[in-house]
């Protein structure tokens, strides 16, 4: 099947949204497909107002009609809802051809976190937009109870995977500092509620990988942790692999791609009870969430690194890739023409 995804997070951009897409399709290449990507690479862009580092498509709708009708899809998936993602879901719309979309960020606590924009305004716009969609992917259980809650419909579980070949264990001698080595590793940014993580009163040490907006300003501010920027490939695995335990103070996430990535190490993980963690942690088992982050800091210190490797490895980004494809709403017609 001809696939067409259309994403306005892309490469260079580092995130949990580049990531599952980049390993989606390697995996439907694998399996058969022929994927085209339509992203802010192929179009005048942009920055993001408050995060420059992303680039947005600067009027994209007859560049995204073009790609369409020279790649003539089968099927469309539209991934994120900015200006690439509005242009797609016009242009289906005006053609009355379905498509399928995916809520990958908790989008109104995303703004609001910045603007004093009612969350209430961001769902109601955020239903509206992905209520046009054959039906929406949504990465977690707790995630789809909380948009029934808000009125969304036609919502199904799309989870994520980790690469077991990547992320393994690893020699804990690679950071040389005071144990234990606590580690927060994914984007710098206001809504990752690091400053949670930084300011917990815990032994050993604190390490902070990843880029972002925030990290200069919390550099500043935390001169006693380390941060080390981002860093990829085996380099990012034996930062991992070399922590003790593997801290996610985010309150926002819908899934948190680092929590298996860091069970596959064999670091457990201590995280607040909330939307991400409560679905993807064996609480006790292989991390631990508690509404006191310090409390689960030092609980998680306690747990068997073998349960957490053995867990991850459940998790395989071929099973959710076969997954992505049934979920999508294929052309009655062979092809976009």
């Amino acid at each position: 099947m001809r696939i067409a995804i259309v994403t306005d997070a892309w490469r260079p951009q580092v995130n949990g949204v580049v990531r599952t897409l980049g390993h989606t399709a390697e995996n439907l290449a694998d399996l058969g497909h022929d994927v085209q990507f339509i992203t802010p690479q192929d179009f005048r862009t942009y920055p993001c107002p408050t995060y420059p580092s992303i680039r947005l498509a600067l009027f994209p709708k007859s560049g995204v009609r073009r790609a369409l009708e020279r790649f003539r899809p089968q099927a469309i998936h539209i991934a994120t809802e900015g200006p690439l993602g509005h242009a797609a879901r016009a242009l289906c719309l005006a053609r009355s051809m379905p498509f399928t979309t995916s809520y990958h960020t908790q989008f109104p606590e995303y703004v609001r976190a910045r603007f004093p924009i009612p969350t209430s305004w961001s769902y109601a716009y955020l239903r509206q937009y992905h209520g046009r969609a054959s039906r929406t992917m949504i990465a977690t259980p707790s995630m789809k109870r909380i948009l029934e809650e808000r009125g969304f419909r036609n919502l199904d579980i799309w989870a994520r995977g980790v690469d077991t070949n990547l992320f393994k264990p690893g020699p804990k001698s690679y950071l040389n500092d005071l144990r234990p080595i606590a580690m927060y590793m994914g984007r710098v940014a206001v809504e990752k509620n690091i400053e949670a993580f930084l300011r917990l009163d815990v032994p050993g040490t604190k390490y902070v990988v990843g880029d972002g907006p925030d990290l200069e300003r919390l550099r500043t501010r935390y001169p006693d942790a380390r941060f080390v920027g981002a860093k990829h490939g085996l380099e990012l695995t034996a930062y991992v692999a070399a922590a003790d335990v593997f801290v996610f103070p985010s309150l926002t996430d819908t899934f948190g791609l680092v929590l298996l990535e860091a069970m596959a190490c064999g670091v457990p993980v201590a995280a607040y009870p909330v939307t991400g963690p409560i679905d993807i942690i064996q609480n006790g088992t292989t991390g631990v969430t508690d509404p006191d982050l310090r409390k689960a800091v030092i609980d998680a210190l306690t747990l068997d690194p073998d349960a957490c490797i053995a867990y991850a490895r459940q998790h395989s980004w071929r099973k959710w890739t076969e997954r992505f494809v049934s979920l999508l709403e294929p052309f009655k017609e062979k092809s976009w023409e």
